[in-house]
């Protein structure tokens, strides 16, 4: 209890000191005649960073390294219970099977000894540690610690929706995990940090659970350790370049002669388009980030570490409006001396975020080698098939329910699927597929069908496209 009512403080005393700001400062909070391309070298291309290859004691250099994954959400977006990182993404394995196996095969491969982190939130972390005890015959340490556990706060009267600080019964509701810049504060508040600082590590690499594409690189991880100029990098965002998809994604800008990560929600409405554009801001954050633990402990000791604040709105159960304050760990950037950029290829970037993401990472399009998912060299071109599942396969059940197998994918450019459609096993999949079921009628491809360049519609009429 005495621990609960520590933990409880902490949260609060962070809470407060969030809260306080979001009064201070009203509407966006970018003024957007100050921002600036980033100048040349401030993103560097990974090319360049790659060309410099590997030194001989690369093992040396992995061991200064601490992976950490955000592992804080649920998967309710994929009509899943419980961690999102447990849902079996291929062959059976979760996304949390993948991480281990990528990273034990690292500590194999270099005789090293990388641990992983976890930053679980209370909605993840009792089911997080329950499963972990399956690892503890790999060769990776597993760690954990939990994001801080604030309160929603009502709209209308801005005040907290709790009763008291209990959070079970009719009280969950009223608790939010704030977002994952939340990791420096929370990191440093379990202790980790110093332990892993003492333990002799440098760096950590940030990334999403649900990033399939985020494995620790060995060319950026040497550019850090050793950089070229002999100044190291505090921090190192990894973008990639928007395609028509990503024009939503917070984008690297110059702002009062400091890299700053820049999020829609933070640009005011006028400028909403030109933020869009894809010719102004070509780049995105995949949130796949290096950062010095050194810095991390300097700037939460000084309580430097700058954040934008995100205001979240959210409508519970039973209709009532609540806010929730949040900050993204990227914006953290203009906070640390001799931030870079990265533009990486877009392979880096693999996020599973709905069952159209998870068509393309079960399918033929990737092989997996040692937990990494890599595209397929029988794929002709390096871009991924643009993927549109209808409502009816958003939970993760019913998606699995309506392909009696993967349809081989390594020719598709556009897959459309809407309405009450399954497929049978063995489908061939070719150049732009349209699949729409009309309400109330029902379409199944047939097994071994072969469909290239055709719209399906009504009850099963196929017409070449």
């Amino acid at each position: 209890c005495r621990d609960l009512y520590k933990h409880t403080k902490k949260d609060l005393d962070g809470f407060r000191k969030l809260f306080h700001r979001f009064l201070q400062e009203k509407g966006p909070s970018v003024d957007w005649g100050k921002i600036q391309r980033p100048p040349e070298d401030s993103i560097q291309p990974y090319e360049k960073i790659k060309a410099r290859g590997l030194p001989d004691n690369i093992s040396s250099v992995l061991n200064k390294l601490v992976v950490v994954k955000l592992n804080g959400g649920l998967g309710t977006s994929m009509g899943c219970k419980g961690p999102k990182s447990l849902i079996g993404v291929r062959n059976e394995n979760t996304f949390l099977d993948l991480t281990v196996q990528q990273i034990e095969h690292l500590n194999k491969t270099y005789n090293t000894d990388v641990p992983l982190v976890l930053m679980n939130s209370f909605n993840t972390d009792e089911d997080t540690k329950k499963i972990l005890q399956k690892y503890s015959h790999c060769r990776v340490k597993i760690y954990t610690f939990n994001q801080s556990r604030y309160p929603r706060i009502n709209k209308e009267s801005l005040l907290p929706v709790a009763k008291d600080v209990s959070y079970s019964g009719e009280n969950t509701e009223a608790w939010y995990p704030p977002g994952h810049g939340d990791i420096y504060a929370s990191f440093y508040n379990s202790g980790l940090l110093d332990t892993l600082i003492g333990e002799g590590k440098e760096y950590i690499f940030v990334s999403n659970i649900d990033n399939l594409g985020a494995t620790v690189d060995l060319y950026i991880l040497n550019h850090l350790m050793n950089p070229p100029n002999g100044k190291r990098c505090e921090f190192v965002m990894e973008v990639t370049n928007k395609t028509r998809a990503d024009v939503k994604g917070g984008t690297l800008t110059q702002y009062e002669g400091k890299l700053r990560l820049v999020e829609i929600a933070q640009v005011p409405k006028a400028h909403v388009d030109e933020f869009k554009s894809v010719s102004k801001f070509k780049i995105f954050n995949t949130n796949n980030l290096w950062i010095s633990l050194a810095a991390v402990k300097r700037l939460q000791e000084q309580n430097a570490i700058d954040m934008e604040i995100i205001v979240n709105p959210k409508t519970l159960d039973g209709g009532l409006n609540v806010i929730q304050l949040e900050t993204a760990v990227g914006a953290a950037i203009k906070s640390f001396e001799n931030s870079l950029g990265i533009n990486v290829p877009r392979s880096r970037f693999l996020p599973v975020k709905t069952t159209s993401d998870l068509l393309l990472v079960m399918s033929n399009l990737y092989s997996l080698n040692a937990g990494s998912l890599t595209m397929s060299e029988k794929r002709e071109f390096p871009t991924v098939p643009l993927v549109k599942l209808g409502s009816s396969f958003t939970k993760v059940q019913d998606y699995l329910r309506r392909f009696e197998s993967i349809p081989d994918m390594l020719e598709l450019d556009h897959l459309t699927v809407s309405g009450d459609v399954t497929f049978g096993k063995n489908v061939s999949l070719k150049g732009t597929v349209i699949i729409i079921a009309n309400h109330g009628d029902r379409i199944d491809i047939p097994p071994g069908a072969v469909l290239e360049n055709k719209i399906v519609s009504g009850n099963l009429r196929i017409l070449d496209h």
